[in-house]
């Protein structure tokens, strides 16, 4: 009777766990953006995909956004993220612009604390709720052809970009609301193209290896 060397394999697979890779949420094109941007014609639509496209905005901090909560004249806003954690961002002015006009123009009278209400139905003047704009970005999905384009891409967006144009990491992690800065790093992933891209910059900045010493 041969002697069984080590722990049965099924006992060791259940002490095992594997590793899980991280995924990876590809960016949105910029012409993708422009097509899923030019589906929406009210100022509400407007201004909550500008804010998950040009300030990073989760999809649950768009929709927890209180009136008070816009400093319009100092063309800011303050934001309650994950962990209670608060932080205050810049507005540009392409949002200021569609967020005077929502609230002038379509906004109804109402006694909700909230900035994005319901503009028409039985919820009218209501707080937008999870599944209302789940709804929106899935209709809006089809008009536009982007099969992609929902609130957590948008933000992976938003991230990328801002790594593109050459924000620091520490900035970042403030406007995207990261307690943690390796999940900052581990949220913005440069597409190939955006490696090289890198790549050839540094390398035409870089000191100058000559070969005229070479016969």
């Amino acid at each position: 009777m041969s002697a069984r060397l080590g722990p049965p394999r099924r006992a060791l697979a259940l002490g095992l766990r594997l590793r899980q890779g991280q995924r990876v949420v590809t960016p949105l094109a910029a012409e993708e953006v422009a097509k899923f941007w030019r589906s929406f014609h009210t100022f509400r639509d407007l201004a909550l995909v500008g804010l998950m496209l040009l300030d990073g905005l989760r999809s649950c901090e768009a929709l927890t956004l209180q009136l008070e909560s816009l400093q319009l004249a100092e063309a800011q806003m303050r934001v309650l993220g994950k962990g209670n954690l608060k932080r205050v961002l810049p507005l540009p002015p392409e949002i200021l612009e569609v967020l005077d006009k929502y609230l002038r123009l379509e906004r109804s009278l109402t006694n909700s604390s909230f900035l994005f209400v319901s503009l028409k139905g039985r919820q009218r003047g209501r707080a937008m709720t999870p599944a209302g704009l789940r709804s929106l970005f899935r209709h809006h999905r089809g008009c536009s052809q982007v099969p992609l384009a929902n609130p957590h891409r948008l933000r992976h967006t938003f991230g990328a970009d801002m790594v593109r144009a050459g924000i620091s990491v520490p900035a970042l992690q403030h406007l995207m609301g990261h307690s943690q800065i390796h999940t900052t790093m581990l949220y913005v992933r440069l597409a190939p193209q955006d490696v090289w891209r890198e790549y050839t910059r540094a390398v035409e900045n870089r000191t100058r290896l000559s070969t005229r010493h070479i016969s």
